[in-house]
């Protein structure tokens, strides 16, 4: 059985530059909310841990979660983290549609 995708956002913040904020966003399979937020804290931490280690940084795991970059000086804010099934813009069909629709 394949597993939905799972957008999650994490809200980041400067400590360089009071002010600046962003958005962290990962992606992957998971079966809950729950399990989308811990899969992308996982990733995050594995990938600031890797280069805090002057190591390469591990793009993605065989569960399909992944980190493509890390920035030193960028804080997540994992309390205010929000998930949800991704949509992708792109798609013909939104979540939750039962295929029915008209052109």
């Amino acid at each position: 059985m394949t597993l939905p995708f799972y957008e999650v956002d994490v809200p980041i913040r400067s400590t360089a530059q009071p002010g600046l904020s962003g958005v962290h966003i990962f992606t992957g399979p998971a079966d809950s909310r729950s399990a989308a937020l811990q899969k992308a804290h996982e990733v995050y931490d594995a990938a600031r841990a890797a280069k805090e280690a002057g190591l390469e940084m591990p793009h993605g795991r065989p569960d399909g979660w992944g980190a493509c970059g890390y920035r030193p000086g960028w804080e997540p804010d994992w309390k205010a983290a929000t998930a949800g099934r991704w949509n992708d813009p792109y798609s013909w069909v939104r979540v939750g549609d039962d295929g029915d629709f008209e052109l």
